[in-house]
């Protein structure tokens, strides 16, 4: 397919979510250019389309925007300023999107430092999961200036259904990002809660998923996640340990101003005990597995 477009993309970091947004990018008509810590990720993305690169240094030198889909800051960090970081090679004027969860000031601070080198940002935090990502129709919650907007506004929306402007400079973004986090992790426990309960209480967990889904308690968490514990597969799609930072930095920006957080803090430490407990690395639906004296559902195989 030629290339109708002038932007040039690249992404780094092709996991659940980031996968799915090349993926939007490259039906959109972009030129995609790919990058990911695992080269065989990269590798099999481009044998479809699209051009698998070594180190983001590499690929920052092809591209004018270049958008980031890794776990954190220091992933982050590594990506621009690591000893193959795409910083090297950015042209000015081109574009860094941050799409990581993170610290509205560590945010505000990365703005700063890539204005030093004639690079635009934008804050970018992402949401709606992998399959929103492989549909085009992930929710992007972005704040920069108008020349970073000019040149990204055809790349937001071949990835997202909902681009929301939340403000001129880096932060805004960031924040809203913490707060859905604040509602995602707090909903899961909840959740968590309610279903060992019933488990607790003799209810055929079926029968509490079908009534709870067509009731007023309903939420979006309890409906996309409590079908991993019915059918008891933890496989991560958003692990246990996304939830302790996410929630830490719920209680981290909210520290700063001395604003109380008393539920995000008691999920806080239902992920952290879930963690502890060897769940780490599972679906944060694994939380559950801290509550004592039920017994979960298991694999229909072994039933």
């Amino acid at each position: 397919m030629q290339n109708p477009h002038q932007t040039v993309v690249g992404l780094i970091g092709l996991g659940a979510m980031g996968r799915g947004m090349a993926e939007s990018l490259r039906r959109g008509g972009f030129e995609v250019h790919v990058c990911d810590v695992r080269h065989e990720a990269a590798k099999a993305f481009a044998e479809n389309g699209g051009v698998a690169h070594q180190t983001p240094q590499d690929l920052a030198k092809l591209c004018n925007v270049v958008i980031s889909v890794v776990v954190n800051a220091d992933q982050t960090e590594q990506v621009l300023f690591g000893a193959q970081g795409a910083a090297q090679s950015l042209q000015k004027g081109s574009v860094f999107v941050m799409c990581s969860t993170v610290t509205p000031a560590w945010s505000v601070a990365l703005e700063q430092r890539l204005a030093e080198t004639g690079i635009l940002y934008l804050d970018a935090p992402i949401s709606g999961g992998a399959a929103k990502a492989n549909l085009g129709q992930i929710t992007m919650m972005t704040a920069g200036s108008a020349k970073a907007y000019e040149l990204c506004n055809d790349v937001l929306n071949a990835m997202a259904a909902k681009v929301y402007r939340l403000g001129d400079k880096a932060g805004a973004g960031s924040k809203v990002k913490v707060i859905n986090q604040l509602l995602a992790g707090v909903h899961i426990a909840a959740a968590a809660e309610a279903m060992a309960l019933g488990i607790r209480e003799g209810v055929d967990p079926n029968s509490l998923y079908e009534v709870i889904t067509n009731s007023a308690g309903n939420s979006w968490m309890f409906e996309n996640r409590m079908p991993h514990v019915l059918a008891s597969d933890y496989t991560p799609l958003s692990a246990v340990d996304i939830f302790v930072k996410d929630l830490g930095l719920v209680l981290d920006m909210a520290r700063t101003t001395k604003f109380p957080l008393p539920l995000s803090s008691t999920a806080h430490q239902m992920f952290m005990q879930a963690s502890t407990a060897g769940f780490a690395k599972e679906d944060d639906s694994a939380v559950i597995k801290i509550f004592p004296g039920i017994e979960l559902p298991q694999p229909k195989d072994k039933v």
